[in-house]
């Protein structure tokens, strides 16, 4: 693997060229402290559930966690507890905590440190489901039946203590053992379920590889592929389930804030099919999109360009929020069915406006009206916040992939051609996991390629390569 070692090689100048603060005001401050000592307490009765033995999976190191879980088997199918940190008992509507995440509207995560949506006090500690702790949650509980599909869903507030702390590897290593924690022992006969069923609703699923930026010891950065296992996959599917769940509850009572992006035109389709087709792909009629990228090896290089290509048809992503009427559009192509953001509050703004509405619609009492003023504006807020978080990740990146090929001007690489026209083409570079353009004529969508560095501007954050 190749590492940069650049002395000074911090975000700050990239931290200043997006604007992103460094911590909060006095006000705010001052209010999570109080809050964390002495939380609002919105309900008569909160649901004693710290009986049950729910675990967390989080990335290693993490402590801004929202969900912890619990999988049973019953006899018609499983059981799924699900708890989510409880944010709004500790955020005062209207106060400097709720107005200050309003303008951040999520966390975004640069590899020197995050720039959390609410005080580290709150999302590290007091609302995080940490383990051994008692923390106040958002219980759902969604019976299914036997193929996966949600029969009831319950949601309502809780108190509730998370028993152990895992990472996705962690999980995954004692489920090939044949020793997972009885609290995910179902998870992966659920989780192949509810993928087989996301194919069948026409979800997609792009397995592109994704890059990840660490460091070391010596102050260096380097770029690996983010692995993916069985359990991240599977674990997405439990979040989605509650998420599908969460968007029937709002569509059924007509009102909430749903994450919708339009099915794609026949057109798209099609050209996605002639380009398969292009890339000596069999692609039968009859067969959806879906059910065609479920069959292929994430792995071949013929895999990733045909994900490359198929982001085309997932455009048009946003949040649609609605009060007494439908919207035209309440659907998620990519997921294949309704969808809302409620498993996330301590790291996403929506999530916290969705689950009062879950709450409230589920108790038979009427949305707060802090909420129900505020809708039209959150897919606003999310909006401007998911265009800066995606600008942040992306230029972070470029600016790694400068540091660490700034001494390899020259070098050659071996490359996957994902995208081409002419006279250009994305490639991914496959070590380090690179993705950048690419001068040459011709080149093949698909393939395999030497390609040589020609230029890097660390400053700009830019490198240019050419065939080799």
């Amino acid at each position: 693997m190749i590492r940069t070692h650049t002395a000074g090689g911090d975000f700050g100048r990239l931290r200043a060229e997006f604007e992103l603060p460094e911590s909060f005001s006095p006000d705010v401050l001052a209010e999570a402290e109080a809050a964390a000592v002495d939380p609002i307490e919105s309900v008569i009765r909160r649901e004693d559930a710290t009986d049950l033995p729910f675990v967390t999976i989080d990335p290693p190191g993490a402590k801004d966690l929202d969900q912890a879980m619990l999988i049973e088997r019953t006899e018609s199918g499983f059981r799924v507890h699900y708890a989510i940190a409880d944010l709004a008992t500790f955020v005062p509507p209207g106060g400097p905590i709720d107005r200050e995440a309003r303008k951040r509207g999520q966390t975004l995560y640069l590899p020197d440190g995050n720039v959390p949506l609410h005080p580290p006090v709150l999302s590290e500690d007091a609302v995080s489901l940490l383990p051994g702790e008692i923390r106040a949650a958002v219980l759902w509980t969604i019976e299914t039946d036997k193929n996966g599909e949600p029969t009831s869903t319950r949601v309502r507030r809780a108190l509730v203590r998370s028993t152990e702390q895992f990472d996705y590897e962690t999980v995954q290593a004692s489920i090939d053992a044949g020793t997972p924690h009885p609290s995910v022992e179902a998870l992966p006969e659920l989780g192949r379920l509810r993928r087989e069923l996301a194919v069948r609703r026409g979800a997609v699923e792009l397995q592109l590889p994704e890059q990840e930026i660490s460091g070391d010891s010596d102050g260096g950065w380097a770029l690996a592929r983010r692995p993916r296992n069985n359990v991240d996959a599977w674990n997405a599917e439990i979040s989605l389930l509650t998420g599908m769940c969460a968007a029937k509850i709002m569509i059924d009572a007509r009102v909430g804030v749903l994450r919708t992006l339009p099915d794609p035109e026949e057109e798209a389709v099609n050209w996605l099919r002639r380009s398969a087709h292009a890339l000596e792909m069999d692609w039968l009629e009859g067969v959806s999109v879906s059910e065609m990228l479920a069959t292929l090896d994430p792995g071949q290089p013929e895999s990733m360009a045909l994900y490359a290509d198929t982001t085309r048809l997932l455009r048009g992503a946003g949040y649609t929020a609605f009060d007494g009427e439908l919207p035209d559009l309440t659907t998620h192509a990519g997921i294949g069915g309704p969808y809302a953001h409620v498993t996330a509050p301590i790291r996403r703004l929506v999530d916290r406006f969705a689950t009062e509405v879950c709450l409230a619609v589920s108790e038979g009492r009427p949305v707060p009206e802090w909420v129900r003023t505020a809708l039209a504006q959150v897919p606003v807020w999310m909006s401007a916040s998911d265009s800066l978080a995606a600008k942040v990740e992306r230029a972070c990146l470029d600016q790694v992939e400068a540091w660490v090929l700034a001494e390899h001007i020259g070098g050659e690489f071996e490359a996957v051609v994902l995208r081409a026209d002419e006279n250009k083409a994305e490639i991914l570079v496959e070590d380090p996991p690179v993705m950048a353009k690419c001068a040459g004529e011709n080149l093949r969508e698909g393939g395999r390629i030497m390609v040589r560095l020609t230029a890097v501007d660390v400053e700009k954050r830019k490198v240019s390569f050419e065939r080799a």
